[in-house]
């Protein structure tokens, strides 16, 4: 059998390791991104090891999340990271050039190299046919210094694609459809790999909005093959030098097989409150809007923005409807302002936002109290809006743009504007917003505000540890939930100390005082917990907390992979049914610990309840070496 595509990127940077799905692997990262929201704590694990100089291909800092400065707070961050990156040899993508992955892709991404990113959505870059993977920032970290990125070796899933869109259906309801058929875990330990005749119908940005997405499924990445249509953008972008062809080989073996016929889908939406809620849009029966949002990562795209501007053109929002648009990066919005696009969208009674996250993450326009907000986003978790009460539904530009139009939630293809949009000849390249890095650093001062603290550093395991349950919590809990990141709590993504006083707090209020009353303990997860964003925040906060150990029925990848860097021992239930059998304030006490974890298995003694849970710790020989020392840098300092 022939190598599919993944595994031919994967052979090619492969450093350790046999490629067996379910075996640890090492690969070369050939390129890293941060973003400001992980970026910080990124950089200050790399000065922490020591490291002069970056030795990847290119690196790259991108300020977009923390774009509200409405204290110093966020401009320190800028000139920390500025600073820092002009000094170790990373290139600034300065506030207002634009989404790190939609200037990613633009700019920087290589088909066929590896690209890892402090961010979930990294892998946005399958789009052009890079092997594209979100971390924690410790793990970029690592990899700016030359150090080899270890992950399970994945499954690889062959979704087909046959058939041709019809008009108004979009990349996003290609994704939708995936997430509907899969799950938001449906992707768990895999690599979404697209093929099949439709894939030479789809540009390169709506490649990206589907790798985009597939972030959500809980994948390892989501790759497209480097064809005619990845040199055409290439080209556009005045970098068709770095254009390689690159596809499955045609006997390709896959793990699954996924076959989707595009001229049968229609326009979809994801309901409140997950991804993988997904209904066709004439099956929602007059949904009253009140806001919409069109941006984000997922489809900011030139192309995206242009079919919204002709929806637009000549007509005016409704008058129960707040539209804000946000042009991905400087290159969109230039090109918009341009041609005449950008009037056009004003004229319609738009408003124009920086290009940025924004309220992506709930950073700005969080919408009105139990109102409706339609949004071309990737998430659609509860509250990650800013306004717990509201209804967040995630669908296309092109639905959203209608649904602003008619003020309730509209199938486009009852709409009779001309959307044909032909990719660009050649796109508007300035570069000037992205500083290169200073030839020699040894003379660069880095400078650090006040609200810049140390990272928390673990010890190594101990052999016996006990405490009580902290909190219990239910499946699917994101990184949101563990550690917000709301317009408020963003501006100290710097500041453990501060940022642990909101820890979980969506969940029980209670427990950032509980924590440290009983001077840390336990944490009772359900299925998939830790979904969502890549922040190892949600790793760093509980270790600042004194969480000693996560206990759950499983784990999202990164969140899990987080926990482990910052020296947290991730314990999965071997019955899921003892989940249901441990309350809050149960002491729970482990012993013989420095054996135990080696053996994969542990037990674990509910002393309220004199009962004894058989757990699993699921570890590479890395991994276990990394929690015996109490997390990576211990690891690195004492290699």
């Amino acid at each position: 059998m022939g190598y599919n595509l993944t595994w031919k990127i994967i052979k090619e940077h492969l450093v350790e390791g046999d490629m067996i799905p379910g075996a640890e692997i090492g690969i070369r990262i050939d390129q890293t991104l941060t973003q400001d929201s992980t970026g910080t704590m990124a950089y200050l694990q790399l000065e922490a090891m020591e490291i002069d100089r970056v030795k990847t291909k290119k690196s790259v800092a991108y300020i977009d999340h923390n774009m509200l400065q409405q204290g110093f707070e966020n401009a320190d961050d800028h000139k920390y990271i500025q600073t820092v990156a002009h000094k170790h040899g990373v290139y600034f993508s300065r506030p207002g050039n634009g989404i790190c992955h939609q200037v990613h892709l633009e700019r920087f991404g290589v088909p066929g190299e590896t690209l890892l990113g402090s961010d979930s959505h990294t892998p946005t870059g399958g789009g052009i046919g890079m092997l594209a993977i979100g971390a924690g920032g410790l793990d970029v970290a690592v990899a700016m210094g030359g150090g080899t990125y270890y992950i399970t070796m994945p499954k690889v899933v062959n979704v087909k694609l046959t058939g041709k869109l019809r008009p108004f259906v979009t990349a996003k309801d290609i994704i939708l459809e995936v997430l509907r058929v899969m799950s938001v875990k449906g992707g768990v330990g895999k690599v979404i790999e697209y093929t099949g005749e439709g894939v030479a119908t789809l540009s390169v940005p709506e490649r990206a909005t589907i790798t985009n997405m597939g972030a959500e499924l809980g994948a390892t990445t989501s790759v497209f093959q480097s064809d005619d249509v990845t040199k055409a953008f290439l080209e556009a972008q005045d970098r068709v030098d770095q254009w390689q062809p690159l596809q499955a080989d045609e006997d390709a073996a896959y793990d699954e097989s996924i076959e989707i016929d595009l001229s049968q889908l229609e326009p979809l939406v994801a309901q409140p409150h997950s991804p993988d809620n997904v209904e066709k849009v004439s099956n929602v029966k007059d949904l009253k809007v009140h806001q919409v949002c069109i941006g984000s990562c997922t489809n900011s795209s030139y192309l995206d923005m242009m079919k919204v501007a002709k929806i637009l053109k000549g007509n005016v929002v409704h008058p129960d409807v707040s539209l804000v648009i946000a042009p991905g990066s400087k290159q969109v919005l230039n090109m918009l302002a341009a041609n005449g696009a950008l009037a056009d969208m004003i004229a319609a009674g738009a408003r124009i936002l920086e290009s940025g996250c924004g309220p992506c993450i709930g950073m700005g326009q969080a919408p009105a109290t139990d109102a409706v907000t339609l949004r071309t986003f990737n998430r659609n978790f509860k509250g990650r809006c800013g306004t717990g009460s509201a209804g967040a539904y995630l669908l296309s530009p092109e639905t959203a743009a209608v649904s602003a139009l008619t003020g309730k939630l509209t199938n486009p293809m009852t709409c009779e504007a001309d959307i044909d949009v032909v990719m660009p000849e050649k796109f508007f390249i300035n570069d000037n917003m992205v500083v290169a890095p200073a030839e020699d650093g040894s003379q660069v001062e880095v400078v650090k505000g006040p609200n810049i603290k140390p990272f928390p550093l673990n010890e190594a395991l101990q052999d016996h540890v006990a405490g009580k349950v902290l909190i219990v919590v239910e499946d699917n809990i994101t990184t949101d939930h563990i550690m917000p990141s709301n317009a408020k709590l963003l501006p100290f993504r710097s500041n453990i100390p501060h940022l642990a006083n909101f820890c979980l707090t969506p969940c029980d209020e209670d427990f950032p005082s509980r924590a440290k009353e009983n001077k840390g303990g336990f944490i009772l997860g359900g299925d998939n917990y830790g979904q969502g964003s890549s922040r190892e925040h949600a790793a760093l906060v509980p270790l600042y907390l004194g969480v000693k150990a996560v206990l759950t029925k499983s784990f999202a990848r990164i969140h899990k992979a987080n926990l482990v860097n910052s020296g947290i021992l991730p314990l999965t239930f071997e019955n899921s049914g003892d989940y249901d059998h441990i309350s809050l304030d149960d002491e729970l006490v482990m012993d013989h610990l420095l054996e135990q974890v080696k053996t994969g298995k542990v037990k674990v003694l509910n002393k309220t309840k004199d009962v004894t849970y058989d757990m699993s710790i699921d570890l590479s020989d890395k991994e276990l070496k990394i929690i015996l020392e109490g997390g990576k840098i211990n690891f690195i300092k004492n290699a």
